[in-house]
């Protein structure tokens, strides 16, 4: 079965950490990125989300949000599934879907990655 509590990397070389998973599925934790919209550092953000919980069978679906407040005006929604393969190993994929501030609805087009 699949935990998503712990320290998870990905392609671009952020981190994600899980540090509260609740008996409910709901968890909490920290993302540190390596991709910024401003090129700056690597800043650490806050997410939040939720594991559809699941038997014993099946790889359990999930989804989180990021707010990037301390660096850009933007959030981002992940949603994925967790996998082991036949050697144990976790892996995590995801899609996601970025929305930064823009200052006016012309503008709104451009809002969403």
């Amino acid at each position: 079965q699949c935990q998503l509590n712990g320290l998870w990397r990905n392609d671009q070389d952020s981190l994600m950490e899980i540090s509260v998973l609740r008996d409910n599925g709901d968890f909490q934790g920290q993302y540190l990125t390596r991709v910024t919209l401003s090129g700056g550092c690597a800043q650490i953000s806050p997410l939040k989300g939720a594991q559809q919980q699941l038997g014993e069978e099946g790889w359990p679906t999930f989804a989180f949000t990021v707010r990037w407040d301390k660096f850009s005006n933007a959030t981002t929604a992940f949603v994925g599934q967790c996998f082991v393969d036949a050697g144990g190993k976790e892996t995590l994929t995801t899609m996601w879907l970025l929305r930064e501030a823009v200052g006016s609805l012309e503008e709104d087009w451009k809002a969403t990655r």
